[in-house]
């Protein structure tokens, strides 16, 4: 209810910003900026020339024949930017409120003749080697609102520009006539395929890391059996799961669900994206699976080599034990002790010790604990 009221409150000054052309905020600096990153309308899935608000498009499109929508595409904008639009185009509060907020589970909700899709955008990071504190998959976000004549999008992060895939759209105006659920799919398809080269990469990290913990002691890099770098990547795949598993039933919802603001043309389409969107989940759970076995792996080398240092410690403690029980018992004060008064007495302990130390060592060696 607070929100509602929020909304409320904020339409008249949003009114009076939208018959100066432009949704605009004051910064603190004093500089406007604008939320609104592109707005058109499209005809026939052409794009009309002449620059419009978000008011005045929706006003031409609903004054039309329904062959025109119109598409907003706004980038991190305040609740006080984003309410006069949300008016304009009665979006429901709650998806209004989480459009604005941010940092929201993948989903999919049905508001009355609209709606609201919230889709994880991914972004591999580039480093020249993986440490125990490397990002390794950076995460944004992409809202769409889809009605019958108008989808507004809403991203979040500075990953996942959606300019490029205006541009293409425009040069295929026979798919973008199909209206704006052609714009919900080509978003979710060009966020998929993201998703896909971001897998690839992150396999090429799990490899290495896996030839690492693997090599000979030997051949080993001075970063091999890292479990902090494990931990890292296991986590970054952690993150990475969050993001495309939820993702699979909205998809499949698109693909087999009937709705008033999907085409059913384009609903095929989804099938194809729901398809890829489950090949990437299953190679991101046999990714936390094969780092699991990696890191388990890891920790069963660090103990055999533990205790092949114990074992070298234990040989050579047995080895120099030998002269200390020899050297302690010549070092009793009794006046009657054996070879005391023999002239080779001392050479003939010194190398009785050494013939004992050299057979123990021998079995050592013989054994593999030296």
């Amino acid at each position: 209810m607070s929100m509602i009221r929020d909304l409320r409150a904020a339409v008249r000054p949003v009114r009076r910003r939208e018959r100066s052309g432009a949704y605009k905020s004051v910064r603190e600096d004093g500089g406007a900026r604008s939320a609104v990153v592109d707005c058109a309308v499209y005809r026939a899935g052409r794009r009309c020339s002449e620059a419009l608000s978000p008011a005045d498009a929706l006003r031409r499109v609903r004054a039309g024949d329904g062959q025109e929508f119109v598409w907003i595409g706004l980038h991190e904008p305040t609740e006080q930017e984003f309410s006069g639009i949300a008016q304009e185009f009665g979006l429901h509060p709650l998806a209004v409120e989480d459009a604005v907020q941010a940092h929201q589970r993948p989903k999919l909700e049905r508001y009355d003749d609209s709606v609201f899709t919230v889709i994880k955008t991914l972004h591999y990071v580039e480093h020249a080697e993986l440490t125990a504190s490397s990002q390794v998959v950076e995460t944004g976000e992409v809202m769409c609102f889809t009605g019958r004549d108008y989808i507004i999008t809403v991203r979040h992060g500075v990953q996942g520009s959606l300019r490029s895939l205006r541009h293409r759209l425009e040069d295929d105006p026979e798919l973008l006539a199909k209206g704006p659920s052609a714009v919900l799919h080509a978003i979710a398809d060009q966020v998929v395929d993201g998703y896909l080269a971001v897998a690839d990469a992150v396999q090429n990290d799990i490899d290495e890391v896996e030839t690492d913990v693997f090599s000979p002691p030997g051949g080993r890099s001075a970063r091999g059996g890292d479990a902090g770098r494990i931990y890292q990547l296991k986590r970054e795949v952690l993150g990475f799961k969050r993001a495309v598993s939820p993702l699979l039933r909205p998809m499949q919802l698109l693909s087999e669900r009937p709705m008033r603001v999907i085409d059913p043309d384009i609903q095929n389409y989804f099938r194809d994206v729901a398809d890829h969107l489950t090949r990437v989940t299953e190679q991101v759970l046999s990714f936390d699976d094969l780092l699991n076995s990696i890191l388990q792996a890891n920790l069963a080398q660090a103990t055999v080599a533990q205790n092949e240092d114990m074992r070298k410690i234990t040989a050579w403690a047995a080895i120099f034990a030998v002269p200390t029980m020899i050297a302690g018992i010549y070092g009793m004060n009794f006046s009657y002790m054996p070879e005391l008064e023999w002239k080779y007495g001392y050479p003939a302990v010194l190398c009785t010790i050494l013939a004992i130390c050299y057979a123990i060592h021998r079995g050592f060696k013989r054994n593999g604990w030296l």
